[in-house]
Order: structure tokens, then C-alpha cells, then sequence
């Protein structure tokens, strides 16, 4: 199953995310294709990610055969603030040549000559949007514009930031990517705006942001009507509300699991129920 932006690129409904695998994210990364996840998540970003480590099992696995064209390649540029003395970009150079140079070191990193989808890690306040943000997002616009990614996107956004982001640019984001907490209806706010502007929504740690409410007693009275487990039923949920799921399990066993959340259905009301679980 393939889901679409507005831009029409196809993107696999399911993402494995690689933060915080550290030296296993190449066995990792390796299990989850293996497993059957063809959309892989990374950032240029040595506190969290160990994006060569990814490029490390894409070469492994073309020599399985599997080839780069056959994968969804996601990265993202964090900014100075979201980075360690380790930044892979001139930090005293002005903010287009940092963006630049972390695409071209990504690119080296995962061995490819193009990304499918390139995000920027987070605006630079928590509230509206300032130069910073403009100038970063122009020069990933110029990116995209260039053809060497197919898609640009934004992460850990607000609401008010991506009205504003999708307002005032040349291109308005073709993905967000937000944590996803059920007390605001898993992101409710931001997950409309996306539905309403063709904007794809991913949703990450929405189990590790959501713990109290897997132990809801609703949620495993669906996972025991469909035999399923509870991470599979979130997972699910999630894909039926219109949202691109995030896992990163470092367990085999669960990515095939997670993988099966696909080849079953929650009804409408049980649907309402998870989505209203924390309000």
C-alpha cells in the first residue's frame, strides 16, 4: 500500500525510523527491509542518528539484490541547536551553505545520488517562524526545485507554524513529522491541516508517547476481538485515520508484526474510540 502528497510522489504507508540504534542501525535497518519495510527514516544528526550506518546496509542489501530505486530514502537537516560539536556542515557558515553542505554529506552517507524525501528537523523557535526558518526552508526549496529530492518536509512543527510555512512558501511541505500524543487527539490540529492542504502526516513514537493509554482497557478489548496485539491495533488506527506510521523496533519479530497491522480493520466506532481515548 502506497500513499500520495499533493505532489503526487508515492510513498510506502509504513516507515522504519533508525534514532537512537547507534552501532546497530546497519543490522537494523538490514532486518527491517528484510522484514518488508521499503521506507527508511535517518537524519544528519551524530546525537541520535548514525546515518552512515544506514548507507552501510543499502550497500549490503543491493548486494542482495535489493536495489535503491526499490526504497523510500528520508533524511532529514537539523539545525546547529539540534546538534553536538559533531555537525556535518560548516556551523559558521550562513544557513543555506549548512543546508547544502548537510544534503551533500547525506547523499555520501547513504551512497545515493538523490533522496526521496528531505525534512527540516525542527523550526528554530518554539513559537512562529523567523528568518532562520525561511532562509533553511528556501534553500531546501531550491533542492527540491533541483530534482534531488523528490519531496521536502518539516518536523516537531505547530499547528501555527505550518499554517504560516504553508501560506507564505514557494512549496508548502509535502510531509510533517510529528510526535504523537493521544491527549491532543494524536496531534489533531496539525493532522487537519495536512489532510486539508494534501500535506502526508507521519507519526512517530506513538507508542513510547502513549503509554498509559495501551493499558486502556478499550484498546485491548479491540486487540482481543482481531487477535491482534496492541502495538498492531495502534498502528492501525493510525493508518486508517490517514497518518504514515513510524516504528523502530529493534526486535525481528515485531517488524513482521507491525508489518501485519495492514491486513486487518478497525470499525468506524472503534476507530472514533482510540482517537477520543485521551480527550
Amino acid at each position: 500500500m502506497t500513499l500520495t502528497a499533493y505532489n503526487n510522489v508515492p510513498v510506502p504507508s509504513f516507515m522504519y525510523g533508525t534514532a537512537w540504534k547507534k552501532e546497530a542501525t546497519s543490522q537494523l535497518v538490514q532486518s527491517a527491509v528484510t522484514s518488508g519495510f521499503t521506507a527508511i527514516d535517518t537524519a544528519n544528526q551524530l546525537i541520535h542518528y548514525e546515518e552512515a550506518r544506514v548507507g552501510e546496509a543499502l550497500l549490503a542489501l543491493g548486494k542482495k539484490g535489493i536495489t535503491r530505486e526499490s526504497l523510500f530514502l528520508q533524511t532529514k537537516f537539523t539545525s546547529v541547536n539540534g546538534q553536538d560539536h559533531r555537525t556535518p556542515y560548516d556551523a559558521s557558515a550562513d544557513l543555506t551553505t549548512q543546508v547544502k553542505q548537510s544534503f551533500a554529506s547525506s547523499l555520501v552517507h547513504l551512497g545515493t545520488d538523490y533522496l526521496d524525501s528531505y525534512v527540516l528537523h525542527g523550526p528554530y523557535s518554539r513559537r512562529g517562524l523567523g528568518k532562520e526558518d525561511w532562509e533553511v526552508w528556501a534553500a531546501m526549496e531550491g533542492l527540491y526545485q533541483s530534482g534531488k529530492t523528490k519531496m521536502i518536509g518539516i518536523s516537531n512543527v505547530t499547528a501555527e507554524q505550518l499554517r504560516l510555512l504553508c501560506e507564505r512558501a514557494s512549496h508548502k511541505p509535502m510531509v510533517v513529522q510529528n510526535r504523537c500524543y493521544a491527549v491532543t487527539g494524536w496531534d489533531q490540529e496539525v493532522r487537519e491541516i495536512c489532510r486539508t492542504r494534501g500535506i502526508l502526516y507521519q507519526g512517530f513514537s506513538l507508542l513510547t508517547a502513549n503509554g498509559a493509554v495501551l493499558a486502556a482497557p478499550e484498546i485491548r478489548a479491540i486487540a482481543k476481538r482481531l487477535g491482534a496485539g496492541i502495538a498492531q491495533v495502534v498502528f492501525r488506527f493510525a493508518m486508517q485515520i490517514g497518518m504514515l506510521p513510524l516504528t523502530g523496533t529493534t526486535n525481528p519479530h515485531h517488524m513482521k508484526e507491525d508489518l501485519e497491522s495492514e491486513s486487518f480493520h478497525l470499525s468506524p466506532e472503534e476507530v472514533l474510540q482510540i482517537e477520543t481515548i485521551a480527550l
